[in-house]
């Protein structure tokens, strides 16, 4: 695999975003029919504003349903919380041309397992950890 492949080359660009005020079951919903396990959140104007893993939701909606009793209750819960309430504010984000060796290197040094990727200041798409391993497994040329 070459870690100097820009992210451009790799990245899912055809992303699914919600925005600010998106609502708690809405949030669910998407994540109930797709298969990715992060949602960047972002403003009128495209820029990313926070992300909210699969991993991050499915834990507050247990949490919440400890908390809560009824589903009344539980779903006037779920109708006051919106995705500024629940995302990763302010991720980390690289642009196109950064490499995959660089987000390779902040994957292992953090807990990240997604990172947006903006360009002039708008999201343009999204590279995670999966990303990497299909690239590197079965994607690569033999002898790459």
């Amino acid at each position: 695999m070459n870690t100097l492949t820009p992210l451009r080359d790799l990245m899912t660009k055809d992303l699914t975003v919600i925005q600010l005020d998106t609502p708690f079951y809405k949030i669910k919903s998407i994540f109930d029919t797709n298969s990715f396990h992060h949602l960047p959140v972002v403003d009128k104007m495209a820029m990313a504003k926070g992300i909210i893993s699969k991993n991050d939701f499915t834990n507050l909606a247990y949490q919440l349903s400890n908390e809560t009793a009824g589903k009344t209750y539980s779903n006037k819960t779920y109708n006051n919380i919106f995705a500024k309430d629940i995302m990763t504010k302010n991720p980390v984000f690289l642009n196109p041309e950064d490499s995959i060796g660089l987000a390779a290197d902040l994957f292992l040094e953090n807990i990240y397992h997604a990172l947006p990727i903006m360009e002039d200041g708008v999201l343009v798409g999204i590279i995670t950890t999966h990303d990497l391993l299909a690239h590197a497994f079965y994607k690569s040329p033999v002898g790459d």
